[in-house]
């Protein structure tokens, strides 16, 4: 945490309040999916129980108007065919006629068959079949409601009454002069069976009731398993500081959330890189830079007034400013070896790329150099990069190296793979060093000749040149002594 004046500061009232806010308005995830899922499936339970009454009620119908049509149909066949049973002979009568007809019949419950006869407009006589129909007001017992079916001019209809509605369908009985004398009247009573659709419906929605219960509990419970990983990222991200990236969320199955946490879990491994790369470079750079800095202030403190001791005082100083600029840009361009950019390869002619190499590198140091084997072949490679790595790796083998010795420098191809090298015919290196000599600020503990004043930075960028071009960096022992330090480039 960083500290003002040697205070720590604190968070703004408000601001805290209106986080606070902010946190007691928001919906979880979870509450959301649930409630959705729940407006859904309450929709879709309420549209079958509503479609499942519609059709009851339909087929009721059909099965009504079945019936109606049944029933003065054969009245309709009895009255047209049929013979008086006493006399052997058709009908006279009509009021003989419905009689007859009525007492061979089976009505339905809720049915009943009713004959009028009389003159329309008047009160009509009824003659019905003795029987008990389980309706609140049949048609027998409501006068009003036979003189209203008995002086309509349709065949059939609805009649809307308060005591229940009555479906019925009429066939008439005309006397000779074509004006009617009777009628034939079927009715229907539908209340119980649209009380039973009702039924039906209500059952449905009751059962929906439950499915709907029963799915909450599921859904709370299933929806907290899939958003586990969520709430772990979360959780994991409100906990991460500066100072501990080392969190990870758990990885289970292969789904989308499964997904997510790998992604955040990669997200992590970037991020701790980065900080750790930063930490690393301020931590590098202040260890580095405090030497020539004492040694700058030392010698500046001390200097008199002599001209001499002047000279030799300002030389001093130049010598470690240089120093630590050298440093600061080495340490700069490993900082910028962690960035996708930090190579850009393009196709390169091995052969030009290595004969070039070697001119810059024979300006080194007066040594004997060789231009050794040479890859005529073309590779993807940053030739930036790969000439500041081998310049490096030159100046390397000059330094562990005295005039006039031997430094061969060359490249080849091995399959998919191109290496470039350099080897000196030094000392060498010891065994116990081959393993730091690549780190930052490591040198061997052995000498290997004369040894430069760098800060041990070289064999580093190199590393992460090789490294950044997807290969490595190697070291090699070389024929007759010496090392050989081989970069592999895939």
């Amino acid at each position: 945490m960083t500290t003002t004046g040697g205070r720590t500061p604190t968070t703004d009232p408000a601001t805290e309040r209106a986080t606070g806010e902010r946190e007691r308005r928001r919906v979880s995830a979870r509450v959301r999916i649930l409630l959705w899922l729940l407006l859904v499936m309450a929709v879709a339970l309420a549209s079958v129980a509503a479609t499942t009454r519609s059709i009851l009620l339909r087929d009721t119908d059909q099965r009504i108007n079945g019936l109606l049509a049944q029933e003065a149909g054969e009245f309709a066949n009895f009255e047209e065919q049929g013979f008086d049973p006493q006399t052997g002979r058709p009908f006279t009568d009509p009021g003989r006629l419905l009689r007859v007809f009525l007492e061979r019949q089976y009505a339905d419950l809720d049915e009943e068959l009713v004959g009028l006869v009389g003159e329309v407009g008047s009160r009509p006589t009824q003659i019905i079949q003795q029987r008990e129909i389980p309706v609140g007001r049949p048609l027998h017992e409501d006068a009003d409601a036979r003189r209203r079916i008995y002086a309509s001019p349709d065949s059939t209809g609805v009649l809307d009454r308060p005591e229940g509605e009555i479906r019925w369908a009429k066939v008439t009985v005309a006397r000779y002069g074509g004006e009617p004398a009777a009628a034939f009247v079927v009715a229907f009573h539908p209340g119980r069976e649209q009380a039973r659709a009702d039924e039906v419906f209500r059952v449905l929605l009751a059962i929906s009731g439950v499915a709907l219960l029963m799915t909450t509990g599921i859904a709370w419970v299933v929806a907290g398993r899939i958003l586990k990983p969520v709430r772990l990222v979360r959780t994991t991200a409100a906990q991460l500081t500066e100072q501990d990236l080392t969190r990870r969320i758990p990885v289970h199955g292969h789904d989308d959330v499964a997904a997510l946490a790998e992604t955040f879990n990669a997200m992590l491994d970037r991020l701790e890189r980065a900080f750790a790369t930063q930490r690393r470079f301020v931590d590098d750079a202040g260890h580095e830079l405090r030497t020539p800095i004492t040694i700058v202030r030392g010698h500046l403190e001390l200097m008199g007034d002599d001209p001499a001791e002047r000279e030799e005082t300002v030389r001093l100083v130049t010598d470690e400013l240089d120093r630590m600029s050298r440093i600061v840009e080495d340490l700069l361009l490993l900082a910028k070896a962690e960035r996708p950019d930090f190579v850009t390869p393009e196709p390169v002619r091995l052969a030009e790329l290595t004969a070039d190499v070697y001119v810059k590198a024979r300006t080194l140091g007066d040594r004997e150099w060789v231009l050794d084997a040479v890859a005529d072949r073309e590779a993807r490679l940053d030739p930036q990069r790969i000439t500041q790595a081998m310049v490096q790796l030159a100046q390397n083998a000059v330094q562990h190296t005295t005039a006039g010795q031997r430094i061969r420098m060359g490249s080849r191809a091995d399959g998919p793979r191109v290496e470039l090298y350099v080897a000196d015919s030094g000392p060498g290196v010891l065994p116990q060093d081959a393993e730091v000599i690549f780190e930052r600020f490591r040198r061997g503990t052995a000498r290997r000749g004369v040894r430069g004043t760098g800060a041990g930075l070289g064999l580093s960028i190199v590393r992460a040149i090789a490294e950044g071009h997807g290969g490595r960096v190697d070291l090699r022992t070389t024929e007759g002594g010496g090392a050989t330090f081989v970069l592999t480039l895939h």
